[in-house]
């Protein structure tokens, strides 16, 4: 289990872009769980959508690439103190099956489906009370930053 301490040494992000609270379960090199507590505070909120508020959906895909980031980081053996980043380059088979609202949990998982040069291929997944809320398979890369 990894808490937010543990979670700010493997992610740049800060508020109000971080989308991980914390980490559940970690097999380095394979797969990760963790989630996000969806709570009417975040930002985004004021304006998608005031009256019938609703996480969208880019953010939802944004919660899983970030902890797909930290499994990344474990496995590669980087942090971003080190000098290295993970940077989003795409995504398919991405899928919405349902709204995330304020006061959802959103439970994510990622699995590590390929890796070549600085390439990783995950397949993601986002739960909210069990049901399936969102899937993807995203694709990340490795660079080293500037010092």
């Amino acid at each position: 289990m990894m808490e937010i301490g543990d979670i700010f040494e493997y992610l740049p992000h800060r508020y109000p872009f971080l989308l991980v609270d914390r980490v559940t379960a970690l097999n380095v090199g394979k797969d990760i769980a963790g989630y996000k507590n969806v709570s009417i505070n975040e930002p985004f909120f004021e304006g998608h959508f005031p009256e019938h508020p609703v996480m969208p959906g880019v953010l939802v895909v944004e919660a899983m690439a970030q902890l797909a980031g930290v499994l990344a980081f474990r496995t590669r053996g980087h942090k971003p103190a080190d000098g290295y980043l993970y940077y989003l380059v795409g995504m398919d088979k991405t899928r919405f099956k349902r709204p995330v609202v304020p006061g959802d949990r959103l439970d994510m998982t990622a699995s590590i489906t390929s890796q070549r040069r600085s390439f990783v291929k995950f397949e993601c997944q986002a739960f909210v009370d069990g049901e399936l809320a969102c899937a993807s398979d995203i694709l990340c890369t490795e660079r080293e930053t500037a010092p």
